[in-house]
């Protein structure tokens, strides 16, 4: 069973190295989904609807400085 095991493992690591950026975009998606339907809308329901998209801002622009400097 050993030798039979190994061989799918071995195939099931050249599968998901192909898979893997689709199940990452997948994953993704699936956050920005969650956020854009409950977090943002939950956020700006309590009346700090300026805090709640200044701190969105500052969010996004410190990822993308961080993605940029350190990609």
């Amino acid at each position: 069973m050993e030798p039979i095991g190994g061989v799918l493992g071995a195939l099931a690591t050249g599968v998901s190295a192909t898979a893997l950026p689709w199940a990452l975009a997948g994953a993704g998606g699936a956050m920005l989904f969650v956020i854009s339907h409950e977090v943002i809308p939950e956020s700006h329901r309590q009346g700090h609807e300026t805090q709640a998209t200044l701190g969105l801002l500052a969010g996004f622009v410190t990822m993308m400085l961080l993605d940029t400097l350190l990609g």
